[in-house]
Order: C-alpha cells, then sequence, then structure tokens
C-alpha cells in the first residue's frame, strides 16, 4: 500500500463513526417525529398542514394521512444505512420543501403560532424552524457527498448492495 492509501484509511476510520454518529442522529429524530404524527389523531396534523394554505383540500388529507409514515421509514433507512445515497436525496428533497413551505408562510405572513414540524413532540416558533432546517439541510448534504466513503460506515447498504461499489 502507498501512502496515499493508507491516508484514505486513516480518513474513513476517523471520519467512519462521526458520519455514523451523524446519520444516525438525523435519522432517529425523523423516526421520532413520524411516530409522534402516527400516534396523534391524522387531525392535528392535518390542522398544520391546512395552515400554510398551500394544498387544495383533498391533498391536504394524503399529505396528513401518509408524511408521517414517509418520515417514519426514511428515517428507519437513514439509521439502518439502507440504500442511502437515495435516502439522503430524498432527505434533501423533503428538507428543502419544508424550507420552501416554511419561507412562503413567512413571506405571506400567515398567523401560524407555530410550525408543527415535530407533532406533538415540542412546538418551535417558524423562524426557528426554518433555521433549524437549514443546518438539517446542509448537514444531509454532507452527509450525501460523503456517502461512499464515510458515510456507509456500520450501515446494511456495506453488505447488501456490494456490487454497486
Amino acid at each position: 500500500m502507498n501512502s496515499e492509501t493508507n491516508a484514505k484509511i486513516k480518513m474513513i476510520k476517523n471520519l467512519g463513526p462521526k458520519f455514523f454518529i451523524l446519520r444516525v442522529l438525523i435519522g432517529s429524530l425523523f423516526v421520532v417525529i413520524g411516530i409522534t404524527k402516527i400516534m396523534e389523531p391524522y387531525q392535528n396534523f392535518l390542522y398544520v398542514v391546512q395552515g400554510y394554505e398551500i394544498l387544495p383540500a383533498m391533498l391536504e388529507n394524503i399529505v396528513a394521512r401518509v408524511f408521517p409514515w414517509i418520515e417514519l421509514f426514511l428515517g428507519l433507512f437513514l439509521v439502518l444505512g439502507l440504500w442511502l445515497k437515495w435516502v439522503l436525496r430524498a432527505f434533501v428533497l423533503m428538507i428543502m420543501t419544508f424550507i420552501g413551505i416554511i419561507s412562503q408562510a413567512l413571506i405571506r405572513k400567515l398567523p401560524l403560532e407555530y410550525c408543527g414540524c415535530f407533532g406533538g413532540l415540542f412546538s418551535s416558533d417558524i423562524h426557528h424552524t426554518l433555521i433549524l432546517d437549514i443546518c438539517l439541510l446542509l448537514l444531509t448534504i454532507v452527509l450525501l457527498r460523503g456517502v461512499v466513503e464515510y458515510t456507509s460506515f456500520w450501515s446494511l447498504d456495506k453488505y447488501f448492495l456490494k456490487s454497486e461499489k
């Protein structure tokens, strides 16, 4: 092995656990948020979706019923490290959507008391939630950029998707 290969192996060993912890923290956050929304009556989340005034009534109902399950499963896949590239891309898209929805609510000065993003887990001011979402987006992009070398550390992708690497 040459010194360049040794340096890369050392970097993976140093960054791998940090990326693993970050991946598990973000995934766990969405698992907990999804479970919280699923355990509550769906009308609670429907009320939140309706407050943003961007979807027709029929779509609001579908989003309120389906979206918590999407958060739960994406979070589980992220924690387990399964299909990481696709899951992280879905997270980037989802968080960018959150940022867009919150931004339009702020621009339109909608009378929202809190964002409703966390179900009944806790309430967060819409401005703070926007900052949190931007931070989550940046962290998710970091995970996506390092998906092959670092993020797949201790992931199921290493075992099930060996042919893709």
